[in-house]
């Protein structure tokens, strides 16, 4: 009966053990992404002090110098197009409920023979005006979690500093990793992290050159066309390309919402040059900017991408890709090894694909 009686208590006490630690675990989660995401900036950043380092310049000051070039373009960029992007921001938000009944009015137009559909999509001042006021709540609720001004100002210094730390001093962190897998396992594991690195600098480097491309091109062509808030879209582009394959939705669809309220024919050019920018950049720069780097199928892309997204919002979507990269790697290092290379599997897929026979 003792016996009964401790195994009984034992349970329980473990129960409640998983109980709190999960507690735990689910009320850091945020702070959890957020390491994440900082060991992904680390990795990426990495490429540049390790380059400066075998130039015969210390860690500590190729450190400080990559810090400083990137606060330097941040600060550039905030002075030159911040003020512009602040005033048309401004502007896009006072004039939405506008463009929203322009655009739902240019478009029930074209169904002048259908009265019913016309008054389906003719939006009404009353309704646009039931819209708007949840619109910042919508807003605020992006991320996982909701601060105070000065908790975020914290947050990010906090942020911030964990990545120079980790970019300044990864020694210790890294024997710590290899001191999670026994000895027998070690050579596998520095091997996925070193293609884990390749992968998420090849993810960096082409998300900001293709960031960079598009919100140029995107600013340029807007202001051409004399549609609003050139700049904010073309922010929205650049942003964008952090954002796998989804990305190119929410960076087209509201200019051509906003270009809809001006006329058709002003849309359609629209619509025509965020689809060929999109095939230029897909098809012919961005292959070569990725090269070999992230062999990932969009299919597991975007999977995680959406289980992401539904778990952890805003900041599990930005993890989506390096977290895909991480799995990849960890699963051909540490899975595919164990096999032989299967030299029919081209003529197994042929075969699954179109039901041929396998010779």
């Amino acid at each position: 009966m003792n016996n009964l009686y401790k195994q009984l208590a034992k349970a329980i006490f473990l129960a409640a053990a998983v109980i709190i630690l999960m507690w735990f675990f689910y009320t850091i989660i945020s702070v959890i992404l957020l390491f994440l995401f900082a060991i992904v900036l680390s990795i990426a950043i990495n490429d540049p002090v390790v380059r400066l380092e075998k130039r015969k310049i210390k860690r500590i000051w190729s450190t400080a110098i990559v810090f400083t070039i990137i606060f330097i373009a941040f600060a550039g960029i905030a002075i030159l197009v911040g003020p512009k992007i602040t005033d048309q921001i401004s502007s896009v938000a006072k004039n939405l409920p506008a463009y929203s009944i322009q655009a739902s009015n240019n478009v029930s137009s074209w169904f002048a023979a259908y009265p019913e559909l016309q008054e389906k999509i003719r939006i009404t001042p009353a309704s646009v005006s039931s819209w708007f006021p949840s619109m910042p709540s919508t807003l605020m609720q992006a991320g996982n979690f909701s601060l105070s001004v000065l908790s975020s100002i914290i947050v990010i210094i906090v942020f911030i500093s964990l990545i120079v730390f980790m970019v300044a001093t990864p020694q210790p962190l890294l024997e710590l990793y290899l001191q999670v897998f026994p000895p027998t396992q070690r050579n596998k594991a520095t091997i996925a992290f070193t293609q884990i690195s390749v992968m998420i600098k090849g993810w960096m480097k082409s998300n900001l050159i293709g960031g960079f491309s598009n919100a140029v091109m995107v600013t340029i062509f807007l202001n051409l066309l004399g549609i609003p808030g050139a700049f904010v879209w073309g922010a929205l582009a650049f942003f964008t390309e952090f954002i796998p394959r989804i990305g190119f939705f929410i960076k087209a669809i509201p200019p051509i919402l906003v270009a809809l309220s001006i006329n058709g024919y002003v849309a359609t050019w629209v619509i025509v040059f965020y689809f060929a920018t999109d095939e230029i950049m897909a098809d012919f720069i961005m292959p070569r900017v990725r090269s070999s780097t992230m062999k990932i199928h969009p299919v597991s892309i975007l999977f995680v991408v959406m289980a992401m997204g539904a778990a952890f919002g805003f900041i599990g979507i930005l993890l989506a890709t390096p977290l895909t990269a991480i799995v990849k790697a960890y699963f051909e290092v540490f899975y595919l090894t164990k096999y032989e290379d299967d030299q029919s599997m081209g003529t197994r897929v042929q075969q699954m694909l179109y039901q041929d026979k396998i010779i």
